[in-house]
């Protein structure tokens, strides 16, 4: 580890911290439907949405009724997609001739990116066309995006409400995230992106000729458009095969850094819309700093894991002094690296920069930590906020046993129902990631995708499991996972992973906002402390070390072992 390396990380989390409160506000003014700088000239163009789609912006939802809604968009969504998918051969904007996506893929695939989780099967340069890419995959990532936004208002206006029957309107919300935030970030962030480098044509791909006389097919086409998207709405889906460590996705350093700023930076704002929704600023600088410890834990687990290189190269006299290089962009270094590994996996974005199958063991291990904590460290935009209020919630339960009275929140009593909801919805993920993958390790089916034998052949099942319940994305990449059990069983676990969450999380969410606010009293447990800080940051790592301690003894846990065990032979 270098000073040079934690001075970039420092700038990293200064520039994040700095965009918080500003923006945090401007998403409370946006979702609250008043005006902005961008009224004069998007307000018409909404009202006229709602007009063609018979909506009424002001008619409040029941939280049964907005999930409904929810579940409604996200099954039109995915019989677009996947016919979308199916008809690629005969539908325009294919120069390649792109065949049809096979009905498995296709299915995977459409469950993925109507999910926000974007897990790739397929590289995008050899799979899709592009009208595939922008008509289908981008346009999933703004509304996936918009409506994970929208559930985190959801859940926000269930604790800044009093005595409510309603959650606000899922229609409404969508629209105004979509408008206001997702696409006018998503134009700078593209003109940026194309400053850079980085293609944005309908051009057909180009055969170059190589040094040794071969012939090297160049993909290029409508990248940066769907790259904005990818990265602000932390999506991860990539226009190709490798994603943000292909350099026409990411070719400059300050690219790199600019990216990983829109990966975190709408997932900390929301912290911030939190506080001013119930009426306290440090409330929400209190859940951004809980996730704070967790990230800065985990970025200097994983520096210091890469820094230290692979032990078996420095066995055979291979010089280390630039940490474990395998895998990864040499141009961003061990520290972008690992910094970018992180991110990705708290924010449940899979674009990554470096392939985690190649890092040390417990170095991928924190990735994997990451997302089986439900990517609560800022998170997925929306889904980040409202997985940490409900970790939240088991801290203020956990708190109101210590002190021996009814717990609560933000004024809000925290009782038997919720309290059930709560653990209902953060359950269901052990349930699915260990089950398929105990399934996954015992059939030939799952063994078959695996390439290699033992504890790490198993961190390649048990990861794939968890991002994509996770919701993430990312992979170990040494898992074939392009057949039929895989792109099946995994889009289960996709599709539970985030509805499973969802609909206990409304029923939180309108159960609160009925109940009346509770002033403060001398026995009320403050929850903007350090001490809520220190017992959320506690629940979370017991949640999560009890549901997964054994699964993660039997991966990374034992890789490393064995690798030292192996240095030692």
């Amino acid at each position: 580890m270098t000073l040079n390396g934690w001075a970039q990380i420092a700038l990293y989390v200064v520039v994040v911290l700095a965009l918080t409160r500003p923006l945090g506000g401007y998403l409370a003014n946006v979702m609250a439907g008043g005006r902005n700088w961008l009224s004069p000239v998007l307000l018409p163009v909404e009202r006229a949405f709602y007009r063609l789609a018979g909506i009424n912006p002001a008619e409040e939802q029941s939280w049964w009724l907005y999930c409904r809604a929810v579940v409604v968009f996200h099954l039109v969504g995915f019989v677009f997609l996947y016919g979308l998918l199916r008809l690629q051969a005969v539908l325009p904007l294919n120069p390649q001739g792109m065949p049809a996506v096979p009905a498995d893929l296709a299915g995977n695939t459409s469950v993925s990116f109507l999910t926000n989780t974007n897990w790739q099967s397929y590289g995008g340069e050899s799979t899709m066309s592009y009208f595939s890419q922008m008509a289908g995959l981008a346009v999933q990532n703004f509304l996936s995006a918009a409506a994970g936004i929208a559930l985190a208002m959801a859940m926000i206006r269930g604790f800044a409400r009093a005595r409510a029957k309603g959650l606000g309107n899922f229609w409404a919300d969508l629209v105004r995230v979509t408008l206001y935030v997702l696409l006018p970030a998503c134009i700078v962030l593209t003109l940026f992106f194309v400053w850079q480098g980085v293609p944005q044509n309908l051009g057909a791909y180009v055969d170059a000729a190589t040094l040794e006389g071969g012939k090297q097919t160049i993909a290029q086409g409508p990248v940066a458009s769907q790259l904005a998207i990818k990265m602000l709405g932390t999506n991860g889906g990539g226009f190709f095969n490798a994603n943000s460590a292909h350099p026409y996705e990411n070719p400059t350093a300050l690219s790199n850094f600019v990216q990983m700023i829109a990966i975190f930076v709408l997932g900390a704002a929301l912290t911030n819309t939190f506080g001013r929704a119930v009426g306290d600023e440090r409330q929400g600088w209190a859940l951004l700093a809980a996730m704070g410890v967790l990230f800065i834990a985990g970025v200097a687990a994983c520096y210091w894991a890469e820094a230290g290189g692979n032990p078996q190269l420095a066995a055979l006299g291979v010089d280390n002094s630039l940490g474990n290089m395998e895998g990864k962009e040499v141009r961003f270094g061990t520290p972008l690296s690992a910094l970018f590994a992180v991110i990705t996996t708290a924010a449940s974005c899979g674009a990554v920069n470096a392939m985690h199958d190649s890092f040390m063991p417990l170095g991928g291990m924190v990735p994997l930590v990451n997302i089986l904590l439900g990517e609560i460290i800022v998170g997925g935009v929306g889904s980040g906020l409202y997985g940490m209020l409900l970790f939240a919630i088991v801290a203020i339960f956990l708190a109101g046993l210590m002190v021996g009275r009814t717990p609560e929140y933000v004024g809000k009593k925290i009782e038997a129902r919720e309290v059930k909801m709560t653990m209902l919805a953060i359950l269901c993920l052990p349930l699915v990631i260990l089950g398929f993958s105990a399934l996954a390790s015992v059939l030939p089916e799952g063994l078959a995708g695996t390439s290699n034998a033992g504890p790490h052949g198993f961190s390649q099942i048990f990861y794939a499991f968890t991002s994509a319940a996770g919701n993430n994305g990312s992979a170990f990449a040494g898992l074939s996972a392009n057949s039929v059990f895989w792109n099946a069983t995994l889009g289960i676990a996709m599709v539970f992973g985030r509805f499973a969450v969802i609909v206990p999380m409304l029923a939180v969410a309108g159960s609160l906002a009925a109940k009346r606010r509770a002033a403060a009293s001398v026995g009320t447990f403050p929850t903007h402390g350090g001490l809520f800080v220190g017992l959320l940051v506690g629940s979370i790592l017991i949640v999560g070390g009890l549901t997964f301690l054994p699964a993660l003894a039997l991966g990374p846990i034992a890789e490393h072992f064995s690798l030292l065990a192996g240095t030692l032979y």
